[in-house]
């Protein structure tokens, strides 16, 4: 049996050398490329959050890709708040609202223990950019109690290269978000106008890690699987974005979502007030195959 290499970085004395540089980082919070510089022992930044991550919610999750969800499901962590400012966020509930209780390492961990119990064919963790200094920290007691399966980094895209650097060797799965290619879109919808250039380097630095998406048996044990929204008349720049991640490798998973729905404030934009079109979303995916792309989880 093969085990993932978070379990070498523990028994090698790598993994606590980690914990100390990322606790260090939010003590002058750069742990995402906002930037922030605050002291997250006694102040809070974009994010809204302090030192202890906060969760929502956890359990096994059924209606991820189906290589996450398997037959017992994908194990679920989601935080509270968020590091963008989505203005048509589908989870506005816990991303934007103080929707969640704060837990220690231990408790944490325990969250992993439990889902891995209930047989989960891997740990989920949803919005992590801003909490990844305590989902890290949790680890050590987690391995110490028998955690073994794949760790999915699930992010909005709006990640910190140095962070993910810091990442290498811990999380198998990375499933990052890749949402614009269009600057003033970016700040108009998440208030993050770098978001384009932050997450090409991003999923580049995630794509050299773990190379693409290696699928056994129906479920995925490591490597880059990417989603993107599909949007109103096309604000976001699909077309380019296939052509980014083509870019990177055109073997690149790639979860092509049609769900968008007006919600929280996207009516105060004036192209977010609708579903997209049948011929939207054929339009994306012919896109997409176009740029070379041909690995869909549609």
């Amino acid at each position: 049996m093969s085990y993932p290499s978070y379990i070498a970085l523990y028994e090698r004395g790598e993994l606590h050398k980690r914990i100390e540089a990322l606790n260090t980082i939010v003590t002058h919070c750069t742990l995402c490329p906002h930037a922030c510089k605050v002291d997250r022992r006694s102040a809070t930044g974009k994010c809204r959050t302090g030192l202890q991550a906060l969760v929502a919610s956890y359990h096994a999750h059924f209606g991820e890709e189906s290589c996450l969800v398997g037959t017992y499901g994908s194990g679920t962590i989601f935080f509270a708040n968020c590091n963008l400012a989505c203005i048509f966020c589908q989870n506005w509930d816990i991303s934007q609202m103080p929707n969640g209780h704060e837990v220690t390492p231990e408790e944490l961990a325990d969250m992993m223990i439990r889902l891995q119990q209930k047989g989960c064919h891997n740990i989920n963790f949803v919005s992590p950019t801003h909490v990844v200094h305590a989902i890290i920290e949790a680890l050590p007691f987690a391995i110490e109690r028998g955690l073994t399966i794949p760790l999915v980094y699930n992010s909005g895209g709006y990640d910190s290269v140095e962070t993910i650097q810091l990442s290498d060797g811990i999380f198998d799965i990375y499933m990052p978000d890749f949402k614009y290619m269009d600057t003033t879109v970016a700040m108009e919808l998440s208030g993050a106008r770098d978001y384009p250039q932050k997450a090409i380097a991003a999923l580049r630095e995630m794509h050299r890690q773990v190379g693409d998406l290696v699928i056994e048996t129906g479920i995925a044990k490591r490597g880059l699987l990417v989603r993107h929204l599909v949007m109103p008349e096309n604000i976001v720049r699909s077309d380019l974005i296939f052509k980014e991640l083509s870019a990177i490798s055109p073997h690149t998973y790639v979860n092509i979502m049609a769900q968008y729905r007006p919600e929280y404030r996207a009516h105060t934009h004036k192209s977010l007030g609708r579903r997209i079109t049948i011929q939207e979303y054929d339009q994306a995916y012919l896109w997409a195959k176009q740029s070379g792309l041909y690995r869909f989880d549609r």
